[in-house]
């Protein structure tokens, strides 16, 4: 590495008076010349990228709404839960009675096929200990705790202890490495777009315009363009960073997770003015 990079990187170790968000706002741009200059490789720096987000986001902004999560009810015949286990192929599940808010455990797959022919089975016999969280819950603390805990699942909760939804220790790594995806992962559109409590809608960046358009009766259109990355992207004139905005349309789009080669997921939200266009970090 350089030597005048090296002092950069020094100087902004031993600076302890600036704004820590500033101070990081600062080592980030070190870092993108850095790889601009060939120092490090492109996957290097999205990690690195990825880890300071993961200390800015909380649960709530990466959880699977409730409404998504495949639940089992411990009441339902244990021919239609073994064929729902089998048919979603996940490998933990949470488990309610009576009320989804009223979650009693979590159901490994593993031990639900193992064990299901044995005589006197019964499914509380084998749940797991639930895990519950704050929505407000900062994702470098869960990271942590999960492995600590070697917990894979947690139920986040809002604040008046309802269920909001759930998170895996997948779901956090995949804020520091990218997408991790797995035989399961079929239907590429079925969580797309995810409506939040505020209105607001979170977007995978590779969601089709067509796709948006459809299902928020919008009328996005770019020439050659045919995702929200690429329409977001071409509005830049290039691939946007973590918390930049821009308005297209009537409609704020709020960077969650990007890397140096695409977007990942946006926020997007409808603003009073339509025909304002700006940006802003």
């Amino acid at each position: 590495m350089s030597n005048s990079l090296i002092d950069r990187l020094s100087a902004f170790f031993s600076d302890q008076s600036s704004d820590p968000k500033a101070q990081r706002r600062e080592l980030i741009e070190t870092l993108r010349e850095a790889q601009a200059d060939g120092l490090m490789d492109a996957d290097a720096l999205s990690m690195i990228e990825g880890v300071f987000q993961v200390g800015e986001l909380s649960a709530r902004d990466i959880l699977l709404p409730r409404a998504q999560i495949d639940w089992i009810d411990i009441n339902a015949p244990l021919s239609q839960i073994i064929a729902d286990v089998v048919k979603t192929g996940h490998s933990r599940f949470p488990v309610y009675e009576g009320s989804r808010d009223q979650v009693i455990g979590i159901l490994l797959a593993k031990d639900l096929l193992r064990h299901f022919t044995e005589k006197d089975f019964q499914i509380r016999d084998w749940l797991r200990p639930a895990v519950f969280i704050p929505e407000s819950k900062r994702l470098s603390v869960l990271l942590k705790d999960f492995r600590n805990n070697r917990n894979h699942l947690a139920i986040v909760v809002d604040e008046y202890s309802g269920v909001a939804g759930m998170i895996t220790i997948e779901d956090v790594i995949e804020q520091i490495v990218g997408d991790i995806e797995d035989e399961h992962d079929i239907d590429e559109d079925a969580d797309n777009i995810t409506v939040l409590k505020n209105g607001d809608y979170r977007i995978k960046g590779m969601t089709e315009l067509e796709q948006l358009n459809e299902e928020l009766k919008t009328d996005f259109s770019a020439e050659d363009v045919e995702t929200v990355a690429g329409l977001v992207i071409q509005h830049l004139g290039r691939v946007p960073k973590f918390g930049e905005r821009v308005r297209i349309d009537g409609f704020e789009f709020e960077v969650q997770r990007a890397d140096p080669r695409q977007v990942h997921i946006l926020l997007m939200r409808r603003i009073a003015s339509p025909n304002v266009s700006a940006t802003d970090s």
